[in-house]
């Protein structure tokens, strides 16, 4: 039999990773012979690209533009395979009691709260920012860890603007912690699972078995009818929200590729200076 895979994963604690948390609870992995540690990453994406420059985790489950900007500019890791097909839609959140941002529009010139520089809150920002037309290069940036330290910079005037994904954050607007305004839409598969590039050459044909797994178990919790149950009672959130959320979201069945659409991240990094012409030269390679 061969070695047991050990490894740490880092994603976010939010409601896309289920498949991962019941395939490590539930033993589907273990019977394989593979070991996984879970580590909860409230600061996203970036957390997690430290993460692995670190050495701390060995595999991400994180957004498709962190990582592919992370990588280009020097990271030592390649992508496995997209693991939600689907986009993330980000909710805009702004202070709960600043009347006057009624709409989008008016947040141009004002501060936004990223959990970190690289995350997803800050590249998305961009992301916004050209669609209505701004100077990107005007936008300014508070870094606040996570989305509590989001919630906390809104509350105290350190930032007038917040992008999360808006279910997460449903249950603050309710508490009113914040205001929801809008949504920006990811023009891409979201979410993708990367590993240190030392691990992929290591343990190739037990990574892809973990893939299969985990992608079964995603297909597993899509066709569930109780699934929007359990993921109310596990993320806190209302069954009505989830069953919307579960409706838009798609996960990666049958491990399909999405060349095509890294090539639009690709462009889109280009386009917002968020990568040089020099470090996307020959990326798919430099990717994978």
């Amino acid at each position: 039999m061969e070695n047991k895979m050990k490894l740490k994963i880092g994603g976010v604690p939010e409601h896309f990773n289920l498949p991962w948390r019941l395939a490590i609870q539930e033993g589907d992995l273990l019977d394989k012979n593979i070991a996984l540690h879970w580590e909860d990453m409230g600061g996203g994406t970036g957390q997690m690209i430290k993460g692995l420059q670190n050495k701390t985790i060995d595999v991400a489950v994180l957004l498709t533009e962190g990582i592919s900007r992370a990588i280009l500019q020097g990271l030592d890791a390649k992508i496995l395979q997209v693991y939600v097909t689907s986009p993330l839609h980000w909710g805009i959140h702004v202070p709960f009691d600043d009347k006057s941002i009624q709409e989008t529009d008016e947040l141009e010139g004002k501060t936004f709260a990223i959990s970190r520089e690289g995350s997803g809150s800050h590249l998305m920002s961009y992301v916004l920012a050209d669609q209505k037309g701004w100077n990107i290069d005007k936008l300014k940036f508070n870094s606040v860890g996570d989305v509590y330290g989001g919630l906390w910079a809104l509350e105290n005037n350190e930032a007038q603007a917040f992008l999360w994904e808006k279910y997460t954050t449903q249950p603050f607007t309710e508490l009113r912690k914040c205001r929801y305004i809008d949504e920006v839409v990811t023009p891409w598969p979201c979410f993708v699972i990367a590993v240190r590039t030392e691990i992929a050459e290591q343990y190739a044909e037990q990574l892809q078995l973990m893939l299969d797994i985990v992608n079964k178990r995603a297909k597993s919790i899509k066709e569930n009818e109780f699934t929007p149950e359990i993921l109310s009672w596990r993320y806190g959130l209302k069954i009505e929200d989830v069953s919307k959320w579960l409706s838009e979201t798609e996960w990666n069945y049958d491990g399909a590729k999405f060349d095509k659409d890294f090539d639009y991240v690709i462009e889109y990094l280009l386009k917002l200076k968020l990568i040089t012409p020099e470090e996307a030269k020959d990326y798919m390679r430099k990717l994978f």
